[in-house]
Protein backbone atom coordinates (compact mmCIF):
# COMPACT_ATOMS: atom_id res chain seq x y z
CA UNK A 1 0.00 0.00 0.00
CA UNK A 2 1.14 3.50 -0.72
CA UNK A 3 -0.33 6.96 -0.63
CA UNK A 4 1.71 9.77 -2.02
CA UNK A 5 -0.48 11.17 -4.75
CA UNK A 6 -1.49 14.79 -4.00
CA UNK A 7 -5.09 13.73 -3.47
CA UNK A 8 -4.03 10.75 -1.35
CA UNK A 9 -5.72 7.38 -1.19
CA UNK A 10 -7.98 6.30 1.58
CA UNK A 11 -11.71 6.20 2.05
CA UNK A 12 -12.14 5.92 5.80
CA UNK A 13 -15.06 7.90 7.13
CA UNK A 14 -13.87 10.62 9.42
CA UNK A 15 -16.92 10.46 11.63
CA UNK A 16 -18.99 13.50 12.50
CA UNK A 17 -19.88 15.15 15.79
CA UNK A 18 -22.50 13.34 17.81
CA UNK A 19 -23.58 16.50 19.55
CA UNK A 20 -22.70 20.13 20.05
CA UNK A 21 -20.14 19.33 22.73
CA UNK A 22 -19.19 15.81 21.70
CA UNK A 23 -16.54 16.66 19.09
CA UNK A 24 -15.67 14.36 16.20
CA UNK A 25 -15.98 10.63 16.67
CA UNK A 26 -12.76 8.60 16.61
CA UNK A 27 -11.74 7.60 13.11
CA UNK A 28 -11.43 3.97 12.14
CA UNK A 29 -8.80 2.25 10.04
CA UNK A 30 -9.18 2.51 6.27
CA UNK A 31 -11.52 -0.32 5.21
CA UNK A 32 -10.35 -3.17 3.02
CA UNK A 33 -12.97 -2.30 0.41
CA UNK A 34 -11.12 0.91 -0.41
CA UNK A 35 -7.93 -0.90 -1.41
CA UNK A 36 -9.83 -3.53 -3.37
CA UNK A 37 -11.56 -0.77 -5.34
CA UNK A 38 -8.28 1.00 -6.10
CA UNK A 39 -6.68 -2.10 -7.60
CA UNK A 40 -9.79 -2.95 -9.60
CA UNK A 41 -9.36 0.29 -11.48
CA UNK A 42 -5.62 0.04 -12.15
CA UNK A 43 -2.79 -2.46 -11.75
CA UNK A 44 -0.63 0.26 -10.17
CA UNK A 45 -3.17 2.77 -8.79
CA UNK A 46 -0.58 5.12 -7.28
CA UNK A 47 1.83 4.89 -10.24
CA UNK A 48 4.62 3.66 -8.01
CA UNK A 49 6.63 2.23 -10.88
CA UNK A 50 6.66 5.38 -13.01
CA UNK A 51 6.80 8.39 -10.69
CA UNK A 52 10.28 9.77 -10.11
CA UNK A 53 9.17 10.83 -6.64
CA UNK A 54 8.45 7.23 -5.72
CA UNK A 55 11.55 5.75 -7.33
CA UNK A 56 13.80 8.29 -5.64
CA UNK A 57 12.12 7.70 -2.26
CA UNK A 58 12.59 3.94 -2.59
CA UNK A 59 16.25 4.40 -3.47
CA UNK A 60 16.73 6.64 -0.42
CA UNK A 61 15.00 4.07 1.76
CA UNK A 62 17.37 1.30 0.72
CA UNK A 63 20.40 3.61 0.95
CA UNK A 64 19.46 4.43 4.56
CA UNK A 65 19.76 0.79 5.70
CA UNK A 66 22.65 0.74 8.18
CA UNK A 67 23.77 -2.80 7.38
CA UNK A 68 24.99 -3.98 3.98
CA UNK A 69 22.96 -7.18 4.19
CA UNK A 70 20.15 -8.69 6.24
CA UNK A 71 19.37 -12.29 7.06
CA UNK A 72 15.56 -12.10 7.09
CA UNK A 73 13.33 -9.13 6.25
CA UNK A 74 9.60 -8.41 6.34
CA UNK A 75 7.86 -5.79 4.20
CA UNK A 76 4.12 -5.55 4.89
CA UNK A 77 2.04 -3.38 2.61
CA UNK A 78 4.24 -4.17 -0.37
CA UNK A 79 1.71 -2.97 -2.98
CA UNK A 80 3.05 -3.74 -6.48
CA UNK A 81 6.56 -4.67 -5.36
CA UNK A 82 8.68 -1.69 -6.39
CA UNK A 83 10.38 -1.39 -3.01
CA UNK A 84 10.36 -5.17 -2.67
CA UNK A 85 12.67 -5.59 -5.64
CA UNK A 86 15.14 -3.13 -4.19
CA UNK A 87 15.07 -4.71 -0.73
CA UNK A 88 15.62 -8.14 -2.27
CA UNK A 89 19.11 -7.06 -3.34
CA UNK A 90 20.09 -6.56 0.32
CA UNK A 91 18.44 -9.59 1.96
CA UNK A 92 19.10 -13.31 2.15
CA UNK A 93 15.37 -13.89 2.67
CA UNK A 94 12.50 -11.42 2.22
CA UNK A 95 8.82 -11.82 3.03
CA UNK A 96 6.58 -9.26 1.32
CA UNK A 97 2.86 -9.04 2.07
CA UNK A 98 -0.26 -7.09 1.18
CA UNK A 99 -3.93 -7.39 1.99
CA UNK A 100 -5.04 -7.06 -1.66
CA UNK A 101 -4.85 -10.20 -3.81
CA UNK A 102 -4.08 -8.34 -7.04
CA UNK A 103 -1.22 -6.46 -5.36
CA UNK A 104 0.19 -9.77 -4.14
CA UNK A 105 -0.04 -11.12 -7.70
CA UNK A 106 1.77 -8.05 -9.07
CA UNK A 107 4.58 -8.39 -6.55
CA UNK A 108 4.94 -12.08 -7.34
CA UNK A 109 5.28 -11.27 -11.02
CA UNK A 110 7.85 -8.54 -10.34
CA UNK A 111 9.92 -10.82 -8.14
CA UNK A 112 9.65 -13.91 -10.31
CA UNK A 113 13.01 -15.62 -10.45
CA UNK A 114 14.05 -14.35 -7.01
CA UNK A 115 13.92 -17.55 -5.04
CA UNK A 116 14.66 -15.85 -1.72
CA UNK A 117 11.52 -13.66 -1.94
CA UNK A 118 8.18 -14.92 -0.62
CA UNK A 119 4.97 -12.97 -1.18
CA UNK A 120 1.87 -13.60 0.93
CA UNK A 121 -1.57 -12.14 1.40
CA UNK A 122 -1.85 -10.92 4.99
CA UNK A 123 -4.11 -8.45 6.79
CA UNK A 124 -2.32 -6.57 9.54
CA UNK A 125 -2.12 -6.33 12.45
CA UNK A 126 -4.15 -9.51 13.03
CA UNK A 127 -2.28 -11.73 10.59
CA UNK A 128 1.38 -11.48 11.54
CA UNK A 129 3.96 -13.99 10.26
CA UNK A 130 5.76 -16.37 12.57
CA UNK A 131 9.43 -16.01 13.36
CA UNK A 132 11.72 -13.04 13.84
CA UNK A 133 13.38 -10.60 11.46
CA UNK A 134 16.48 -8.44 11.49
CA UNK A 135 14.80 -5.95 9.12
CA UNK A 136 11.19 -4.74 9.06
CA UNK A 137 10.12 -2.01 6.63
CA UNK A 138 6.85 -0.11 7.17
CA UNK A 139 6.55 2.07 4.08
CA UNK A 140 3.44 4.24 3.55
CA UNK A 141 1.48 1.99 5.87
CA UNK A 142 0.90 3.21 9.42
CA UNK A 143 -1.34 6.18 8.58
CA UNK A 144 -4.04 3.79 7.38
CA UNK A 145 -4.63 2.50 10.92
CA UNK A 146 -6.54 3.93 13.82
CA UNK A 147 -4.65 4.46 17.07
CA UNK A 148 -5.38 1.06 18.60
CA UNK A 149 -4.58 -0.91 15.44
CA UNK A 150 -1.45 1.14 14.71
CA UNK A 151 -0.12 0.66 18.23
CA UNK A 152 -0.76 -3.07 18.03
CA UNK A 153 1.01 -3.26 14.68
CA UNK A 154 4.05 -1.41 16.02
CA UNK A 155 4.09 -3.62 19.11
CA UNK A 156 4.09 -6.72 16.94
CA UNK A 157 6.84 -5.29 14.75
CA UNK A 158 9.07 -4.52 17.72
CA UNK A 159 8.40 -7.93 19.26
CA UNK A 160 9.36 -9.64 15.97
CA UNK A 161 12.48 -7.51 15.48
CA UNK A 162 15.65 -9.21 16.63
CA UNK A 163 17.98 -7.39 19.07
CA UNK A 164 20.16 -5.12 16.97
CA UNK A 165 17.66 -5.33 14.11
CA UNK A 166 16.49 -2.47 11.92
CA UNK A 167 13.00 -0.94 11.71
CA UNK A 168 12.43 1.44 8.78
CA UNK A 169 9.41 3.74 8.51
CA UNK A 170 8.61 6.01 5.55
CA UNK A 171 5.45 8.11 5.36
CA UNK A 172 3.91 10.96 3.35
CA UNK A 173 3.95 14.11 5.47
CA UNK A 174 1.16 16.21 3.97
CA UNK A 175 -2.31 16.20 5.51
CA UNK A 176 -4.69 14.03 3.52
CA UNK A 177 -8.37 13.84 4.48
CA UNK A 178 -8.38 10.05 4.27
CA UNK A 179 -5.20 9.54 6.32
CA UNK A 180 -5.38 9.25 10.07
CA UNK A 181 -1.90 10.73 10.64
CA UNK A 182 1.09 12.28 8.89
CA UNK A 183 4.70 11.18 8.72
CA UNK A 184 5.70 13.68 11.42
CA UNK A 185 2.93 12.49 13.73
CA UNK A 186 3.99 8.87 13.24
CA UNK A 187 7.58 9.84 14.06
CA UNK A 188 6.40 11.42 17.31
CA UNK A 189 4.62 8.20 18.25
CA UNK A 190 7.65 6.03 17.45
CA UNK A 191 9.89 8.24 19.57
CA UNK A 192 8.01 6.97 22.62
CA UNK A 193 8.23 3.25 21.81
CA UNK A 194 10.44 1.43 24.34
CA UNK A 195 13.36 -0.54 23.00
CA UNK A 196 13.93 1.50 19.84
CA UNK A 197 16.84 3.87 19.16
CA UNK A 198 16.65 6.42 16.38
CA UNK A 199 19.55 5.92 13.95
CA UNK A 200 18.43 8.00 10.96
CA UNK A 201 15.93 10.86 10.71
CA UNK A 202 15.62 12.06 7.11
CA UNK A 203 12.91 14.67 6.56
CA UNK A 204 11.82 16.40 3.40
CA UNK A 205 8.77 18.59 2.75
CA UNK A 206 6.97 15.55 1.37
CA UNK A 207 7.92 12.60 3.56
CA UNK A 208 9.63 11.40 6.74
CA UNK A 209 12.11 8.51 6.56
CA UNK A 210 13.33 7.10 9.85
CA UNK A 211 15.53 4.16 10.77
CA UNK A 212 15.33 2.73 14.27
CA UNK A 213 17.44 -0.01 15.78
CA UNK A 214 16.21 -2.40 18.44
CA UNK A 215 18.30 -2.31 21.58
CA UNK A 216 20.85 -5.06 22.14
CA UNK A 217 20.34 -7.51 25.04
CA UNK A 218 22.59 -5.39 27.28
CA UNK A 219 20.56 -2.28 26.49
CA UNK A 220 23.06 -0.64 24.13
CA UNK A 221 21.88 0.87 20.87
CA UNK A 222 22.94 -0.94 17.68
CA UNK A 223 26.15 0.23 16.11
CA UNK A 224 26.03 2.50 13.08
CA UNK A 225 27.90 1.87 9.82
CA UNK A 226 31.01 3.81 10.88
CA UNK A 227 31.26 1.97 14.20
CA UNK A 228 30.73 -1.37 12.50
CA UNK A 229 33.75 -0.70 10.30
CA UNK A 230 35.91 0.54 13.17
CA UNK A 231 36.00 4.17 12.07
CA UNK A 232 34.86 5.48 15.48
Amino acid sequence: MSATAPTGPGDAAAGGPTGAAAGPAPRESTPAAYFEAQYQGAADPWRLAERWYERRKYDLTVAALPQPRYRSAFEPGCSVGELTRRLAERCDALLAADRVASAVDSTRRRTRGLGHVTVRRLTLPDEWPDGTFDLIVLSELLYYFDTAARDRLVDRAVAALEPGGTLVTVHWDHPVPEHLSTGSEIAEKLARVPGLSLLTDHREPDFVLQVHGRALPDGRRPAGPAEREGLV
